[in-house]
């Protein structure tokens, strides 16, 4: 029992320099700009679109509660705090991540190839949409990293990984992750 006990102590030891060691690594990475940084809108309860759902009006859509306005706090204190160059920010059109954009980082720009194509009525938008990121992605040469605030489902047709709400997920233009940096509720 003692042995388990002192591999317990010796696996958190080793592990907590590891996790601050990879954080510090990212920040570096992010600061040399060039990255595509995914973000999964800020915590909203529920899942999918309500039946009644309409773009233009935020009443009908699942929004951000204050849980999720906290997380989007963190998600902009993340990037003035650690000092990461962005060029520009762009937000899918549904209300969840354009508050998340605006609470996180003020200005932002919608773009509609970031919205979600979670639900039947949408689902025909995924290939047009994906296309039409790559495309902007490719006409992209900056040396600061882009921001996308968007939905579980253009980040997992992207860069097949399932984000939670309000994750960061970092990659190349190749769309190749290099990191993701999870922020709490």
């Amino acid at each position: 029992m003692k042995f388990i006990k002192y591999l317990i102590i010796i696996f958190i030891s080793i592990n907590s320099p590891i996790k601050a060691d990879s954080n510090q690594n990212l920040i570096n990475e992010l600061k040399k700009g060039g990255k595509l940084i995914f973000i999964r809108h800020a915590y909203a309860p529920g899942g999918g679109d309500p039946k009644n759902f309409n773009i233009n009006d935020c009443k009908t859509q699942r929004n951000l509660n204050n849980i999720g306005k906290n997380q989007a706090k963190k998600i902009g204190s993340f990037f003035k705090d650690n000092n990461i160059p962005i060029d520009k920010i762009y937000s899918s059109e549904w209300c969840r991540c354009k508050d998340t954009a605006s609470i996180a980082f003020n200005k932002f720009k919608t773009k509609n190839f970031l919205n979600s194509f979670f639900s039947s009525q949408f689902s025909k938008n995924k290939d047009f949409q994906m296309k039409k990121l790559k495309k902007f992605i490719n006409n992209w040469n900056e040396n600061k990293n882009l921001v996308f605030v968007t939905h579980y489902v253009v980040i997992f047709e992207s860069l097949n990984y399932g984000p939670s709400s309000g994750e960061i997920v970092i990659s190349n233009k190749d769309f190749k992750v290099i990191d993701t940096i999870e922020i709490e509720y």
